[in-house]
């Protein structure tokens, strides 16, 4: 299991813990009854994200409050039974399937089933298990609002791809000018994928918990990366399929190193792109190939090129955008 998410299992155990602990002791401290379940409340409200823990909050509270009138009713009407409580059950469960509050059905029950051991529904019992139900998750949300933004994970996981970006980059400049060049199969395009898959659901959990600044950069960024690999997988296939080193390689490579030298994440890539357009310009100067492998080798320089331009100007519009948020 990989350090990271030992260190995930970890901090979510502290957390969850913490939260059903202080719900106990809080209970306690108010002498209610069954403050046990305080702390039962607190671990189910404790979700992966705080967006996940405020809006599972608010469908469990509407669902307790059903659960309040149904209970009252069927047990005030029909008596303080096991029969009931399972007349109840299934009302409760159907009203739950109706309106989507799924997650709430166990939790709800839990507290409900108290009225079944106290034999009544008064004015102490039902606060009772108001009090329990607010202390649970309150103390759920209140774990979660501490949550923060794993900046520097999160830069970490963006660095990480950008290097294996700029190394992919660079081993596109060796193949051109080499074709026996060793072990270039495209295998790095696995642990590439890997990373920027890790930093894309790091990006969306960071997002996920923030209440206010909704701070969009970190996806923008991981979604521009990942376009962007897309095309680097185009541009491998055309460099793969070069056998020769025509004469306008070495100008091609040489730019290639470039990109992978200055690819960084601030880099506007304008000068870049302009260098390309000059690039261009020279290769339509060059004589014409004159045997069929070079012909189809410089085919496939120009399609790489191609794709080349796509790869900056995918950077060249989140740049314009960021600039523009």
């Amino acid at each position: 299991m990989k350090q990271a998410a030992v260190i995930k299992i970890i901090a979510n155990t502290v957390k969850i813990s913490a939260a059903a602990i202080l719900a106990v002791i809080s209970a306690q401290a108010l002498r209610l009854d069954f403050a046990v379940s305080a702390g039962i409340v607190a671990i189910l409200s404790v979700q992966p994200t705080k967006k996940e823990t405020i809006r599972t909050a608010m469908a469990r509270f509407f669902a307790f409050a059903a659960a309040l009138v149904i209970s009252s009713a069927l047990f005030n009407l029909l008596g303080f039974t096991l029969p009931v409580f399972f007349i109840y059950l299934a009302a409760f469960i159907l009203v739950c399937q109706w309106r989507g509050w799924i997650s709430a059905m166990a939790m709800d029950s839990v507290l409900i089933s108290h009225f079944l051991t106290l034999g009544k529904t008064g004015v102490r019992e039902v606060s009772n298990e108001v009090l329990l139900f607010m202390i649970g998750v309150g103390f759920g949300i209140m774990v979660n609002i501490f949550l923060h933004k794993k900046t520097d994970y999160i830069e970490e996981l963006k660095s990480k791809t950008d290097d294996e970006i700029k190394l992919t980059l660079h081993r596109m400049s060796l193949r051109i000018l080499d074709a026996s060049l060793p072990d270039y199969d495209g295998s790095c395009f696995k642990g590439l994928n890997e990373s920027v898959f890790t930093a894309k659901m790091q990006a969306k959990e960071n997002f996920d918990n923030q209440f206010t600044a909704r701070d969009t950069y970190d996806t923008s960024y991981i979604a521009m990366r990942e376009s962007q690999i897309k095309v680097l997988q185009e541009m491998f296939k055309c460099v793969r399929k070069i056998t020769t080193v025509p004469h306008t390689a070495p100008l091609i490579a040489g730019f290639l190193e470039k990109v992978s030298v200055e690819y960084h994440k601030d880099n506007d890539v304008l000068s870049l792109l302009e260098e390309l357009e000059k690039i261009r310009g020279v290769m339509k100067t060059v004589e014409l190939p004159k045997v069929r492998t070079e012909f189809e080798d410089r085919a496939n320089l120009f399609m790489l090129l191609e794709r080349l331009e796509e790869f900056l100007c995918i950077k060249r519009d989140f740049m314009c955008n960021v600039c523009k948020g």
